[in-house]
């Protein structure tokens, strides 16, 4: 195998690979990058078996082959080449030589024959556009489990149907979903699935590039697969039954404030300064015109803000997680976020206030005992 390479293209595309590849692995092929020549570039394959992504950079072939080389130590090296064509060239003993000006280095790699085959990517089933995927993930990933024991919360649940996009995540104490109603041309039937989180997170990376392109959509009975033009991510489908989150969406609430989105976030990143450890838990009491945020370590000390709203009913008082507070005010861009509540006992919801007719954004947190 033998080719020349512009440095700038590959090191955008090995940049993109470096969230898949197996970092700390009993299978030294993971911790490697898949090379392979095509007529006019050459296609990078990276994998943990969990997920894989496939990427194309322009080239000049001049001979065709394939091989691997460790992706890390290939990325740190080609990120300091000086900006020209770098030419590649892998050897019968799976030795890659790289020249670039006076640079000359060879890397070991590995047989690309225990290199598992990525499955191929169905028909597509709809079209996506990346911008409004990136962004709901973004309104619902930090709502993920992080305990591994509970599988079926540690990504979110995706939802395609007539109407548009549904996403939701949970970790047993908050739901984030996100509904967002656009055409989603392709799409014959609707669809669900669990994404994982991992897989969202490479989403986002992927929309970092250029959030205006569209994603062709796809799944089989094992695998979800993101397509956007010569770049292809596929991913495990987590398995499981999903909670009903319907039932857990409060149907109404008697009490609606409206509170500067950045007042509150100041206020609750504050306070939480005194709050317990552990328990990240602060007080909001509500009275007449009137929000506060409150919290105290005996030993530390104490902290209170104060923040006018428009408010007319009984006062009360009720216990959250700050972080979780924190979570969904640093993920809206509305200047007003609006905080829907009941009583003591039951869930608070936030949600942006005059968010875009096409979008409903509603964020769940149940209460703590104080």
């Amino acid at each position: 195998m033998e080719f020349s390479v512009s440095k700038s293209d590959l090191v955008r595309e090995l940049g993109l690979t470096q969230g898949v590849v197996e970092k700390k692995t009993t299978i030294p092929i993971l911790s490697n990058i898949l090379v392979e020549t095509d007529t006019d570039q050459i296609w990078l394959t990276a994998t943990d078996l969990e997920l894989g992504i496939r990427c194309a950079c322009p080239a000049r072939v001049k001979k065709a082959g394939a091989g691997t080389i460790p992706a890390r130590r290939l990325l740190d090296y080609v990120r300091l080449l000086p900006d020209a064509e770098v030419q590649v060239k892998l050897a019968e003993n799976q030795w890659a030589s790289f020249v670039c000006g006076r640079s000359r280095t060879r890397i070991a790699g590995l047989s690309r024959e225990s290199f598992p085959e990525l499955p191929e990517m169905p028909e597509p089933l709809a079209q996506i556009p990346l911008s409004v995927l990136s962004q709901m993930i973004g309104s619902t990933i930090f709502a993920i489990s992080a305990e591994e024991s509970r599988f079926t919360l540690n990504g979110a649940l995706l939802i395609l149907r007539d109407s548009g996009l549904v996403m939701v995540a949970t970790d047993g104490h908050r739901l984030a979903m996100v509904e967002k109603r656009i055409a989603l041309p392709g799409l014959e039937a609707p669809f669900r699935a669990l994404l994982p989180r991992k897989a969202m997170g490479e989403i986002q990376k992927l929309a970092n590039d250029d959030p205006t392109k569209q994603i062709e959509f796809s799944g089989n009975d094992n695998h979800l697969f993101f397509r956007i033009d010569k770049r292809m991510l596929l991913s495990r489908k987590l398995t499981g039954n999903f909670p009903d989150y319907e039932r857990v969406l409060p149907k109404e609430h008697p009490h609606v404030l409206v509170i500067q989105r950045d007042e509150l976030k100041a206020a609750i990143e504050r306070v939480a300064q005194f709050a317990d450890e552990r328990s990240k838990a602060i007080r909001i009491r509500i009275e007449k015109d009137e929000f506060k945020v409150h919290s105290s370590i005996s030993e530390m000390g104490e902290s209170e803000e104060s923040i006018p709203v428009s408010y007319d009913g009984d006062a009360l008082e009720i216990g959250f997680n700050a972080h979780y507070l924190a979570d969904f005010l640093r993920s809206v861009d509305q200047s007003e976020v609006e905080f829907h509540f009941k009583d003591v006992n039951s869930a608070g919801e936030l949600r942006p206030h005059a968010a875009a007719e096409d979008t409903t954004y509603r964020y769940v947190v149940m209460p703590m005992r104080l």
